[in-house]
């Protein structure tokens, strides 16, 4: 019995990298323009946002938590780098390293107060992060008067794609490869596990609950920062509507990348798969010419799926 539990959760872990093989198998039948190249890069380009979000959510979600500010945080930083260049009306490095500095230190600030929020102050995740998301939104919107800001430096442009699409891949993939040696190799990434698992245990054995749980909302509101530079620049300029829903494409790639909803269990990897999944579908759907709005229908079931496949496997455990 206990080897057909360890085989059962092996199947589990890898089955969808299986269905992620079989979309694209199924897609490229049904329409081979599928796996031209220029397609391919174009699909990671669309996840490269969605797959950032997606890392700190999977961190966040690893200690039992939820974080549902990410898309508002990205059009508050968002706003606040355009401030920033309009206000200095300029196009060299000081503006650059000011714009993307202020990107980041916003998100790194309101994801600490997401964390602060929820450890010392006892909120549960879900409102403390729904508090920000409106908070972030309306400061936004608040800041920009409701409308939009451009231009912005012509490396910011560059990190958003413009000129070379492969660099926010490369982004992408650089911060997967980082946050995987944080999850693997440091104190911070076992405490992680630790927290998500059984928190009064990973108390008694002496962690420090509160920092690490400070320190992944901390890092979830940093890459929304990051993400932010990443989509202004891709669009050269600011919206304050811009990530919105952005959050929920991200948990659903964390849902379904294997990472349970009641923390301790999932991997950086099957996050990255699950961002991949999403985006072929997607890709997939509209190549298809399916509606956008069927669209919708089927991620959602997607999830649910994934959700439901993640309590059976808690229960059979």
């Amino acid at each position: 019995m206990e080897a057909r539990k360890e085989r059962d959760f092996k199947i589990s872990e890898y089955f969808v990298l299986f269905g992620l093989i079989a979309l694209c198998i199924i897609i490229a039948i049904l329409n081979p323009t599928f796996i031209e190249p220029a397609n391919i890069i174009n699909i990671l380009l669309q996840i490269s946002i969605n797959g950032i979000l997606a890392i700190g959510l999977t961190m966040v979600i690893l200690t039992g938590g939820i974080d549902l500010s990410v898309g508002s945080l990205i059009a508050l930083s968002g706003i606040c780098m355009g401030l920033v260049q309009k206000a200095m009306v300029a196009d060299n490095a000081l503006v650059t390293i000011l714009c993307i500095l202020v990107s980041l230190v916003i998100g790194l600030l309101a994801g600490m107060a997401n964390g602060i929020m929820i450890t010392k102050g006892k909120l549960p995740p879900f409102i403390a992060t729904l508090g920000m998301m409106s908070i972030g939104r309306g400061l936004a919107l608040t800041l920009s008067g409701g409308k939009g800001v451009s231009p912005f430096p012509t490396f910011i442009q560059t990190l958003g794609g413009t000129g070379n699409l492969l660099v926010p891949i490369a982004i992408m993939l650089a911060i997967y490869g980082i946050a995987w040696w944080i999850l693997r190799y440091t104190k911070q990434g076992r405490n992680t596990y630790a927290v998500g698992g059984n928190k009064e245990a990973a108390k008694l054995s002496g962690i420090n609950v509160d920092r690490t749980m400070i320190t992944v909302y901390s890092l979830s509101g940093l890459l929304a920062g990051i993400a932010a530079v990443i989509l202004v620049g891709r669009l050269n300029t600011a919206q304050p509507t811009a990530g919105l829903n952005y959050e929920l494409d991200a948990i659903a790639a964390t849902v379904i990348g294997g990472t349970s909803m009641s923390g301790g269990e999932g991997k950086i990897i099957g996050t990255f798969i699950g961002a991949l999944f999403i985006g072929v579908l997607r890709n997939g759907l509209n190549i298809l010419n399916v509606s956008a709005y069927i669209q919708q229908v089927v991620i959602g079931v997607v999830i649910i799926a994934a959700v439901l496949s993640d309590t059976i496997r808690d229960k059979n455990k």
